[in-house]
């Protein structure tokens, strides 16, 4: 029975005897399974007390990349900051690297330079490229653990994805889509920030099988590549749309919506129904006017305490059983704002 304890330390926390401990341990004969199992027990008992004791004090630097508008990098920076305090004894410390936008080198040129200064983890947001891959996997050779967040990289060597289920919130946005059309049929406009994004590339594609598999005259009209930014999504929705195709529904899935309704507003069109994604300051204001009707939400602050969990597990200062599961969908329309948000954005939009 594998065990790094004294025999002495076995023997206290099972309430049992040297000699009787010894011969478990060494999976001697004439002994009865109730007492197999009561050493057993001691030895998880005491591989959480170890845990316990580790964690005292412990700094973990990590490092958050993230390519994202402000608007959505702001979230994750306040969701991880709102954790800290509850993730003692351990105390981590963050370095944010948050930009707009970010080219494959200027992302493994940031990984690398990490990777040559020490870090305790990295929560990372990019595109799945083969490059940024290939990064991850030389951070792993050198025992720095890459968490990604809210969109997957899943043939790299990251430890862990921690972040929304993609294909579940692409099908229930579909499953909205054609229950609140009064007529099913038509052109849906879909927005990503870019197709490289794996977790927006997941949401889209269920979002396809899906309403082709229940909604079958609904079409779908592609205005995707804006990286969630305001000009360049509005410009790629208006060349999408043009003036003669009529939208009855939009799904954005990588943000901008307020570009989105402007542009569709300038050519003359309101969509039936819009579904958007995160409760962002930008939605959140959209929603209380009634501009979009829905948002598929998931709690970030879940998100990131799974991530620390899981660095935590890494520096094995968490027990694998104590890390947790990442959100669900939530879908969100205005009358059911979470009071939090409410209270965080009210003063920005009364």
């Amino acid at each position: 029975m594998a065990h790094r304890f004294l025999m002495k330390e076995i023997a206290l926390q099972a309430g049992l005897g040297l000699a009787t401990v010894d011969r478990v341990l060494n999976g001697r004969k004439h002994v009865r399974e109730h007492t197999r199992q009561r050493v057993e027990h001691a030895i998880k008992e005491l591989e959480k007390q170890q845990f316990q004791l580790a964690t005292s004090g412990r700094k973990l630097v990590v490092d958050v990349v993230v390519e994202a508008p402000p608007r959505f990098s702001d979230e994750i920076r306040e969701a991880l900051e709102s954790e800290l305090p509850g993730l003692h004894p351990a105390v981590f410390r963050p370095r944010f690297l948050m930009r707009d936008t970010m080219t494959t080198t200027e992302v493994i040129d940031a990984l690398k330079a990490i990777g040559r200064r020490g870090s305790h983890g990295i929560f990372l947001k990019a595109r799945d490229v083969p490059e940024i891959s290939h990064a991850i996997a030389e951070l792993q050779q050198r025992g720095t653990p890459v968490i990604t967040i809210f969109t997957d990289i899943p043939q790299s060597g990251r430890i862990a994805y921690a972040g929304l289920d993609n294909r579940m919130a692409g099908a229930t946005a579909a499953y909205l889509i054609g229950q609140w059309l009064v007529h099913p049929e038509g052109n849906v406009l879909v927005t990503m920030s870019n197709e490289r994004f794996k977790g927006e590339e997941e949401r889209e594609v269920s979002f396809r099988e899906e309403l082709r598999r229940r909604f079958p005259k609904l079409k779908l009209v592609d205005a995707s590549g804006g990286h969630g930014l305001d000009t360049q999504t509005e410009e790629r929705v208006k060349r999408a749309v043009g003036r003669r195709k009529k939208i009855a529904a939009v799904y954005s899935m990588g943000g901008g919506n307020v570009a989105i309704l402007r542009a569709l507003q300038s050519i003359g069109q309101m969509p039936e129904c819009f579904i958007g994604h995160d409760l962002d300051r930008d939605n959140v204001h959209l929603l209380r006017e009634g501009k979009i009707s829905a948002v598929l939400h998931h709690d970030l602050r879940q998100d990131m305490r799974t991530a620390c969990h899981h660095i935590m597990h890494f520096h094995k200062l968490l027990p694998a059983s104590a890390v947790g599961l990442s959100s669900s969908v939530v879908v969100v329309t205005p009358v059911n704002i979470p009071q939090y948000v409410e209270q965080r954005f009210g003063k920005l939009y009364p």
